[in-house]
């Protein structure tokens, strides 16, 4: 995850089987977000691992 000046544009976002939504990241590029979606799927838990844009920002 990039925590400096970048804009972290990607979200991933777990969904439970109750429906509740928990961001778990925000990243740079969508890839970024793809590889840790794929990363905590790969664990074989039964939750649901989505990417999101994320909204931006007002002025």
């Amino acid at each position: 995850m990039n925590d400096g000046g970048d804009r972290l544009a990607w979200l991933v976002v777990r969904q439970d089987d109750n429906g509740n939504r928990y961001r778990v990241g925000a990243y740079a590029t969508r890839a970024e977000a793809e590889r840790k979606a794929d990363q905590l799927d790969a664990h074989g838990h039964k939750q649901l691992y989505l990417i999101e844009q994320a909204a931006a920002k007002q002025q």
